[in-house]
């Protein structure tokens, strides 16, 4: 399982911040998502969208691990 946390807009759109989930990696956890929430899943692949696994950034095809936490993290702005 998987720890899934979202920020910011994300977590607004989602309506959740944090759930956990099975998966085996960074792509099937963003399309588990995306099949059950179809805005969320476009936003995730949205530009921008970073992804940090257990606070390091990784590439979205990074594989998790039991116990994983996975970050979603939108787009910064200036201000």
């Amino acid at each position: 399982m998987a720890r899934v946390l979202l920020f910011g807009a994300l977590s607004d759109l989602a309506g959740w911040r944090e759930k956990t989930l099975e998966a085996m990696s960074v792509s099937d956890l963003r399309r588990k998502l995306a099949a059950t929430d179809e805005p969320l899943g476009e936003a995730l692949d949205g530009p921008g969208v970073q992804v940090a696994v257990d606070q390091a950034i990784v590439r979205h095809d990074a594989t998790l691990t039991a116990g994983s936490e996975v970050a979603f993290l939108p787009p910064m702005s200036g201000g």
